[in-house]
């Protein structure tokens, strides 16, 4: 069988908008079509603003690095322990303090109830991730962190368009994160965006985003504030802070502008496959029970319903002999306390995380795209259900 984690993202049309976009007298670097595509996925999206970065990755620097902004005495951040690394390293760049709540095991994101258990007087957020397009999101979640003026920042990276309360995610919190790697929903081959309804933020990310100049403000008056204060600079190279460079490319904007109009329909084909593959699987030995209201499925969450070391190796042994590729540990790898870099920097005691514990060494995760055929699910749950 091959079975790959993703099937080619970019389709012929794709391809043919951008060769479309060459002939012309194109500007290949951030111009027109980047504001285009900011403009089309926030309203996609339902929020006011998006920021077009070269990856998800970068979104979440910049992100966080403007929350330092923000809050320059530091802090604390709540962070989950199963997403991607750059979760994490951007919290620890930013000179804040990650504070790590276990997840629940029927949708993987952090457990509201131990969120709040962690929040404390230096608390200035909560960096939720959706993992593998589950929403983790609550009322009682959203209510506290308002109520204690705590800044909810959502990383939304594997699951464009999930939802809450028919609300897609992303746009309840005061900022949220997505990529457009090659294997999500949809790709610009490498990108990300930053999205938020708050203006002061959104002017912000955008210095961040080019070396810190002002003059990539859109604010009238913040641009004149500098000028007026700093009248010895050449207004057009005024470095508000210090900053990055994580531009994106008209091209990869001509890509997401190609892609958007199909991601919709791909959501549902994804989340289709999804419920097939759950509804085919032997539920004695996997967990099947996910909290699917408001999914869009990234790919299939496969964890064994009990910890069985042997179970275990002949899943494994079976899916690489069968060529069905997979990742261990599903989001990120696993357990992120147990990377070296947080090794080195943060004593933990495994045994206060066990839903995440249980997840990192009996999870894995295989691909779920829209052309994969619903034969080639059976196929694999036929292979997963024979083991014994």
């Amino acid at each position: 069988m091959n079975y790959p984690l993703m099937d080619n993202n970019i389709l012929r049309e794709d391809t043919d908008a951008l060769i479309e976009f060459l002939k012309g007298d194109a500007r290949l670097t951030q111009s027109d079509n980047v504001r285009k595509f900011e403009d089309r996925w926030s309203k996609w999206l339902g929020v006011k603003y998006g920021v077009f970065v070269n990856s998800g990755a970068s979104a979440n620097l910049a992100t966080i690095s403007a929350l330092r902004l923000m809050f320059p005495e530091g802090g604390e951040i709540i962070t989950p322990p199963l997403t991607w690394v750059s979760d994490v390293s951007s919290v620890l760049w930013n000179r804040f303090t990650p504070v790590f709540a276990d997840i629940n095991p029927d949708n993987l994101g952090m457990d509201t109830e131990k969120i709040l258990e962690k929040i404390t007087d230096k608390t200035k957020a909560v960096f939720l991730t959706y993992v593998l397009g589950f929403n983790c999101l609550t009322d009682k979640l959203i209510n506290e962190l308002t109520g204690r003026n705590i800044l909810l920042i959502e990383d939304v990276c594997e699951s464009h368009g999930a939802s809450r309360n028919g609300r897609k995610l992303g746009s309840v919190g005061f900022a949220s994160n997505f990529s457009f790697y090659y294997a999500h929903h949809m790709s610009t081959i490498e990108g990300g965006m930053i999205c938020t309804n708050d203006e002061r933020f959104y002017n912000t990310v955008r210095l961040l985003r080019s070396h810190g100049l002002v003059r990539e403000s859109l604010s009238d008056e913040f641009m004149d504030s500098y000028k007026k204060e700093y009248p010895d600079l050449n207004p057009e190279f005024v470095f508000a802070f210090p900053a990055f460079n994580i531009r994106s490319t008209e091209l990869n904007a001509v890509l997401g502008l190609s892609q958007l109009p199909r991601l919709d329909e791909n959501i549902k084909i994804r989340n289709e496959n999804f419920k097939y593959f759950l509804d085919n699987l032997d539920s004695e030995k996997y967990k099947t029970d996910y909290e699917l209201e408001g999914m869009s499925n990234y790919a299939f969450t496969l964890i064994l319903k009990r910890p069985d070391a042997k179970l275990w190796e002949k899943v494994c042994a079976a899916l690489s002999g069968a060529g069905i590729e997979y990742r261990r540990g599903t989001a990120g790898g696993g357990n992120q306390l147990r990377q070296p870099y947080l090794k080195r920097l943060i004593d933990v005691n495994y045994a206060d995380y066990p839903q995440v514990e249980h997840v990192h060494f009996y999870g894995l995760y295989l691909g779920n795209y829209p052309s994969l055929s619903k034969d080639k699910i059976t196929d694999v749950c036929g292979i997963l259900n024979a083991l014994e």
